[in-house]
């Protein structure tokens, strides 16, 4: 039986009952050995002489102690005492994913998807260590202070083999899967069917199914189809449904297959969110009865097309072979051997036809001198196509020319030459009707600005090309274009912002459009090019052409700026960026406004890397602290603190530091206390605390009459604080 206070394992002393399950209790305790808290998981009285439980718990414990990843309650220590079996454990301080529903009644999209990902990679790492959970519920799922997600009861976790079963449905009822409430087969898809059904209590704030009785419940997990997440809540995108879908489906096939497929579904819709791009799986589509489309029917009525075809011209050669046999028996006497021996051929043919009737088909198709025909087009076919690849490596490689094959450079040229249009009237005209017109017949407009008193604004003054040129197809025209008399200056934009460079055009009274495009040098976002060009004139209402900075044409992407971020913004933004986060340690830092978020990240801001890249983070603890020790030894009540006091007094000392921590206690009536050692004190003052007893010894007294009064010993209570002042380590 456990109690407050106790000292399980010689180091765990029991502090408060934190929380109760099934099969077990947990305390939170101080771990004196290493001087931190933890939590002690102890299996409940009334199991522990049954040794199918203490089985079950012992399985948990060595499963769990095989785990080390930060999103799964760490381990420190399984051990049994006096009857008593126990796990130490990581103590998260924070609150369950079940009571954070319920404060918030629903999560955001971008939050719950958040939980979901550090969720996943924590099953992840267990499923890679062949363990199950079999259990995942918001209750088994926690949230620290600092925002980590954690998994954490594996009471019912087993390694996983390929003949896992399991006769008993263990798990929470309305989060169980359709093969766990069968009581059949279960592997790492019940999780993630376990972990869909979590997904929809975060978006919705309610459970899919629900009954009056736990059967009820877990007929609905088999039989009924899983309602969408949308009717409860619009908002929620395609992509987020369909992974809820994919999740919970009956068949554990159709699910996803492995964590790692969910996780980057996961990241794919924080980045796009109304994209439909979740694949669901049927394992029987390619058996299942379809109805046939127009597409399938025409090509069953090709191929029934080609079948006739082919009897047909089978049927076609063998009256030209009889044909031609009828021919050759009145050609010339030289051509008659070669006759006799194709028609003794042809006559075992038709004898064997005849004597195997079994064969028939077979032998119909068969034909030897189509097949010596066939053999050798086979042979010229692969050597026509090896003198091809060859010409076309060597071609690649510089090694012919067209000369090779009697072919001029000249007549290269003619070849490749493209088509050529001739220009038309442009100049007096206006640009739109132009340049419709120049497109029309395959060429490219180009405009200028400038201004002029002669033509009126929106009139082509001039062409590169002039009136009934013959030019190529595809070629550009420059258009010098009136901007009337008063013309408006276009500022250069080039480096500057989108939004920067739309809102200085806007304001000369350009209309802007936008076109995109890669840059290695441009960061992304910004104008790599404008068009009609910095410094011309263009009327009023001229639109202006920006091409807008896409980034490196490469797979790479920019690092976000992580710092000052908590971990799950931080999470988000390099899930957001195609990126993925590494490790997230901890250490101090002497910005105080850092304490609790990203004081380091192991790639700098706005670094180009490969996508994917794992990028590590550190949380601030905030300022390193400074320690101090104690090394002196302790003397006795003074006179001035004390003068009742009489050396031989039984005292307790106890030394304290002011921030709460005992740091010595000790009873002793003799000083001073020989001199102490402690060090890595925390608070820089602290006190000895002095309590005793003043005794005086009862006495007799005689009076004037001559009688004798007794006077009787009192004792008094004795409390004396002493400050000290620690020294910096």
């Amino acid at each position: 039986m456990v109690k407050i206070g106790m000292i399980i394992g010689d180091r765990y002393e029991v502090q408060e009952k934190i929380g109760t399950g099934g099969m077990s209790d947990v305390y939170r305790a101080k771990d004196h050995k290493l001087n931190r808290f933890v939590a002690v998981k102890v299996l409940k009285q009334e199991f522990s002489e049954n040794a199918n439980f203490v089985s079950k718990f012992r399985v948990e414990a060595q499963a769990a102690a095989g785990l080390a990843h930060p999103n799964i309650v760490n381990v420190y220590d399984v051990g049994e005492e006096n009857g008593i079996y126990y796990i130490v454990m990581e103590l998260v301080e924070g609150i369950t994913l079940k009571k954070y529903i319920e404060r918030k009644a629903r999560l955001s999209v971008k939050e719950a998807v958040s939980i979901a990902i550090q969720v996943s990679m924590g099953i992840e790492a267990a499923h890679n260590n062949h363990i199950i959970h079999r259990d995942i519920k918001p209750q088994n799922i926690i949230i620290s202070k600092e925002g980590k997600v954690k998994v954490t009861d594996f009471g019912i976790a087993k390694a996983a083999t390929s003949n896992t079963i399991t006769s008993n449905v263990m798990g929470s009822v309305h989060y169980t899967s359709p093969e766990q409430a069968r009581g059949g087969y279960s592997d790492e898809k019940s999780d993630i069917y376990s972990l869909g059904v979590t997904m929809f209590e975060m978006l919705t704030g309610r459970v899919p199914f629900n009954g009056e009785t736990t059967v009820a419940i877990a007929i609905k997990h088999i039989q009924e189809e899983m309602p969408s997440p949308r009717e409860y809540v619009s908002e929620i995108p395609v992509s987020v449904e369909q992974i809820v879908f994919k999740c919970c489906q009956k068949s554990p096939d159709r699910r996803y297959q492995s964590m790692g497929q969910l996780i980057a579904d996961l990241k794919r819709s924080l980045m796009t969110p109304d994209e439909d791009f979740v694949k669901m799986v049927d394992p029987n589509e390619e058996g299942s009865t379809k109805m046939m489309d127009s597409s399938d029917r025409e090509k069953i009525k090709r191929q029934a097309r080609n079948r006739d075809s082919m009897e047909e011209a089978m049927h076609l050669r063998k009256e030209a072979d009889m044909k031609k046999n009828v021919r050759r028996k009145r050609e010339i006497p030289y051509e008659l051997e070669e006759d006799e021996d194709e028609e003794e051929e042809e006559d075992d043919i038709d004898e064997t036809e005849y004597e195997d009737e079994e064969d028939e088909d077979e032998d119909e198709d068969y034909d030897p001198k189509m097949e010596r025909i066939t053999t050798v087009l086979a042979v010229v076919a692969a050597i026509l196509i090896g003198c091809i690849v060859l010409f076309l490596v060597g071609k690649a490689l510089g090694l012919f020319d067209g000369s090779l094959f009697g072919e001029t450079a000249q007549e290269q040229e003619q070849e490749e030459e493209k088509e050529q249009v001739e220009m038309i009237e442009a100049v007096g005209k206006d640009v739109d009707e132009v340049k419709v017109a120049l497109l029309n017949i395959g060429l490219t407009p180009e405009i200028e600005y400038e201004e002029s008193i002669e033509f009126a604004q929106g009139i082509v003054m001039k062409s590169s090309v002039a009136k009934g040129t013959m030019v190529e197809e595809g070629s550009n025209v420059v258009l010098t274009v009136s901007a009337g008399s008063e013309g408006v200056k276009v500022e250069d934009t080039v480096g500057m912002s989108e939004a920067e460079a739309t809102a200085t055009l806007g304001k000369s009274g350009f209309v802007v459009n936008k076109t995109e495009s890669h840059d290695p040098y441009i960061k992304a976002g910004n104008v790599i090019t404008q068009s009609p060009a910095a410094g011309s004139k263009a009327p009023k209402g001229t639109t202006v052409t920006l091409t807008i900075s896409l980034g490196p044409e490469i797979s790479k992407v920019q690092v976000p700026d992580l710092m000052a971020k908590g971990e799950e913004e931080a999470m988000a933004l390099l899930v957001e960026s195609g990126l993925q986060l590494g490790a997230v340690g901890e250490v101090n830092h002497e910005d105080p406004a850092l304490t609790g978020l990203v004081c380091y990240q192991s790639y700098s801001v706005g670094t180009y890397v490969d996508a994917g890249t794992v990028v590590d983070i550190n949380i601030s603890l905030g300022p390193a602290q400074a320690t101090y020790r104690f090394m002196e030894a302790i003397a006795g009540p003074t006179p001035e603190e004390d003068p009742a006091y009489r050396a031989g007094t039984m005292v307790t000392v106890t030394l304290m530091a002011d921030d709460g921590t005992q740091l010595l206690s000790t009873q002793t009536a003799s000083f001073p206390i020989e001199q102490q050692n402690i060090t890595g004190i925390k608070s820089p003052t602290g006190y000895i605390l002095f309590q005793y007893m003043n005794v005086t010894e009862g006495s007799s007294v005689t009076n004037e009459d001559g009688s004798v009064s007794t006077i009787e010993g009192t004792s008094e209570s004795k409390e004396i604080r002493r400050p000290i002042q620690f020294m910096e380590e």
